[in-house]
């Protein structure tokens, strides 16, 4: 699972080649916020300013996206939440710089950072929606995952137990075949992301320092 990631940079945005984005979004994005998704047009290669979590066409309100960010391949297809969307192979990425999972040491959890060894952004596969809530228009995107039992990297978080999951990471090379992808049978693109890419590192979250009267009185 992922529930918790930093997008591209403009630096990695310009090493990729990609278009340029016209809108703001943050460094660090949870569920509900909002992130840079990347999918074909028929112009080419678009953005679009994307909620992280899904809202299906059924929804009410938003607030569903909390529990949506995250999609397993492998029930795509029986999940309300997810089913329209991949049977019209609403197929996009997410680039990110990190992302972030638990690993449990001593029973304790721990924050973990993911990122590729030399810098690069990489691209997360995503299935995206557009929906209208009232005059809302909303655009939502949820991160794919598969089974990582198996993974040299990514067995080791989540608590401990037989379910471990990994986001799946889309290689650079297959980026236009993924994005022009007309089949809801995604299984060829199902595959481990290559360890010696990637590194994993102990990244605590930053704690607010809360502010006091001392702190504040030459303000």
């Amino acid at each position: 699972m992922c529930a918790n990631f930093k997008p591209l940079t403009l630096t990695q945005l310009q090493q990729l080649q990609l278009p340029a984005i016209d809108f703001e979004y943050a460094d660090e994005v949870y569920p509900m916020g909002n992130c840079p998704l990347l999918f074909q047009s028929e112009r080419g290669l678009e953005w679009r300013k994307v909620m992280f979590g899904l809202v299906p066409k059924w929804a009410t309100d938003v607030t569903v996206a909390k529990h949506t960010y995250n999609a397993r391949q492998e029930t795509l297809l029986q999940k309300p939440s997810f089913q329209a969307s991949i049977l019209k192979c609403k197929f996009g990425v997410i680039p990110v710089t990190e992302f972030y999972e638990s690993k449990y040491i001593d029973d304790k959890p721990q924050r973990w950072g993911v990122k590729r060894k030399d810098g690069q952004a990489f691209f997360i596969a995503a299935l995206y929606e557009i929906v209208k809530i009232g005059e809302q228009i909303i655009r939502s995107a949820t991160m794919l995952t598969m089974d990582a039992l198996d993974h040299p990297m990514m067995k080791d978080f989540h608590e401990p137990g037989n379910v471990k999951r990994s986001v799946i990471v889309v290689p650079h090379q297959h980026l236009k075949t993924w994005l022009n992808w007309k089949s809801p049978d995604i299984t060829s693109f199902v595959e481990g992301f290559p360890v010696d890419e990637f590194e994993c590192l102990h990244v605590p979250k930053q704690k607010l320092m809360k502010q006091t009267p001392q702190l504040n009185m030459f303000e």
